[in-house]
């Protein structure tokens, strides 16, 4: 059934709420579990701090907070009895949807369990939905 299940991971609370989903699959199917957590820094400093600094300071230090994110999403999995690998991808210029669907491919994951904003309207239109890019 599901051999394989990404779960795409930031700390919010909905994908706190697709790692308690993703494991309860894992526990009912056995399946193994990959963390993916994509560090998208530009959507948050850009026009806000010179590329020296980006590069220097900014980028190491969503690095770590991606890689402390995972290490304890992890734990969680394995206080459960669940064993998960982590992946961290720095992304420098693609939609995220776009890798979380390579990373998915490439791993042969047979699931993807992700927690979705819920925006409507005009925040929907402008700032899209990488949940409904995923699903397509």
């Amino acid at each position: 059934m599901y051999e394989k299940i990404l779960v795409p991971f930031d700390g919010s609370p909905t994908s706190e709420q697709a790692l308690k989903e993703a494991a309860g699959l894992a526990l009912k199917t056995g399946a193994q579990v990959r963390l993916l957590y994509i560090v998208d820094p530009l959507t948050h400093a850009i026009g806000f701090v010179r590329p020296e600094v980006y590069q220097r300071e900014f980028l190491p230090a969503a690095v770590r907070a991606g890689e402390a994110l995972l290490h304890r999403a992890r734990e969680q999995l394995a206080a459960q009895g669940i064993p998960a690998e982590i992946r961290l991808v720095e992304n420098m210029d693609a939609q995220v949807a776009a890798l979380v669907i390579e990373d998915a491919r490439q791993w042969g994951a047979r699931l993807i369990v992700l927690g979705t904003q819920g925006r409507r309207g005009l925040q929907r239109m402008f700032l899209g939905s990488d949940a409904e890019q995923i699903a397509r």
